[in-house]
């Protein structure tokens, strides 16, 4: 039997291009796994069915409070050049003692940076939002999805999903 209160997030940091955010980010959002589907429904059938057609584009966004020069510097990088994002969480239950490892990589490129309102004695935060190219999940020490667009490779739960297109197709 599992605990309702299993599995928390209690505390995470952030590492851009190997520079550790610890006591820098407020806010991290990992991206939306989601598939693209299409409906079809052909003779034969009652009603449509979802056809899975690809996966829709993987985005993430994180926020700072500070402003370091070298991020800054990431933004917009050419063509070709990518930024590792690494962030890593402790998950804590109530019934079960210890903690447990979470760690999310990413790869991408920043689109985009938010500044917020400067205001005096206001602490300003700056946003990135990146596009993603490559993104694992781990947790426990166990790759739960290992994604890579570029490869063709969807990785869920140790089973390639995309391996059998990529044979067809001779990749």
């Amino acid at each position: 039997m599992t605990s309702a209160a299993a599995d928390i997030l209690k505390n995470f940091n952030l590492f851009v291009d190997g520079r550790g955010q610890a006591g820098n980010c407020d806010e991290l959002q990992l991206p939306t796994l989601a598939v693209t589907v299409e409906d079809y429904r052909a003779g034969g059938l009652d009603t449509s069915v979802a056809v899975e057609m690809g996966q829709e584009k993987m985005e993430s966004a994180f926020t700072l409070s500070k402003f370091n020069m070298d991020i800054l510097a990431l933004w917009g990088v050419a063509p070709g050049q990518t930024v590792a994002v690494v962030a890593r969480g402790a998950l804590e239950s109530f019934a079960v003692t210890g903690t447990t490892a979470v760690v999310v990589r990413m790869t991408g490129t920043i689109r985009s940076m938010e500044p917020g309102a400067w205001q005096a004695g206001q602490k300003p935060t700056l946003k990135f939002n990146m596009d993603l190219t490559a993104y694992v999940y781990t947790q426990a020490g166990k790759t739960i999805h290992d994604i890579d667009v570029l490869n063709m490779k969807r990785t869920v739960n140790g089973v390639d999903r995309l391996a059998g297109q990529r044979n067809a197709l001779g990749i």
